[in-house]
């Protein structure tokens, strides 16, 4: 476990068993999402937030704004606690194990799909499922993107499986047996 997820998992272990003992799981799971949203998509955030000349009751007063009636009480807590004890830089850490946290707790399965083409709504829902039968969860979490240079099909990873079923996967494939034969 990197040093980073071993700083972050008491915090997020924290979190996930006061949300269990309350029935709010569901609900802070999405507020982790969203804050992850908005950490990812902000440089000035971050900056502000991980920056040593900041004190931690600006810090704490920044996150109380923010914040304050967009996520559940437990979770801003715990973002002031990160201010407290100057862990803003672990933010976005503490908020993915607290997700991986979740996922594991609830059995559900994350996969990456990429796609040689954008996929139908009918499509999602079918590979959803197949999915959820290869990984023998509960329920599947899928993010998808496109790339075009996989010709054709699909890459999937769940975890550490990777599932090419990309047109540039098998002429790969083709290329190293042909190669092996020569």
């Amino acid at each position: 476990m990197p040093l980073l997820n071993t700083i972050a998992t008491p915090y997020a272990e924290a979190l996930l068993q006061i949300s269990e003992a309350e029935g709010s799981s569901d609900r802070i799971a999405a507020d982790a999402k969203g804050i992850l949203e908005l950490w990812n998509g902000s440089a000035d955030l971050r900056g502000a937030l991980q920056s040593p000349v900041l004190a931690p009751a600006s810090k704490k007063a920044t996150l109380r704004k923010l914040f304050e009636g967009r996520v559940s009480g437990n979770t801003l807590k715990l973002l002031q606690l990160l201010a407290d004890r100057q862990r803003c830089n672990l933010l976005d850490v503490v908020m993915e194990r607290f997700l991986e946290l979740y996922r594991e707790s609830q059995d559900i399965a994350l996969a990456q799909i990429t796609s040689a083409t954008p996929l139908s709504r009918e499509q999602q829902v079918n590979l959803n499922r197949k999915i959820q039968a290869i990984a023998g969860s509960k329920s599947v979490e899928c993010s998808i993107s496109v790339d075009p240079s996989l010709i054709g099909g699909l890459i999937i990873r769940i975890g550490s499986k990777v599932f090419d079923a990309s047109l540039s996967g098998q002429a790969r494939r083709l290329a190293v047996s042909l190669a092996k034969a020569i």
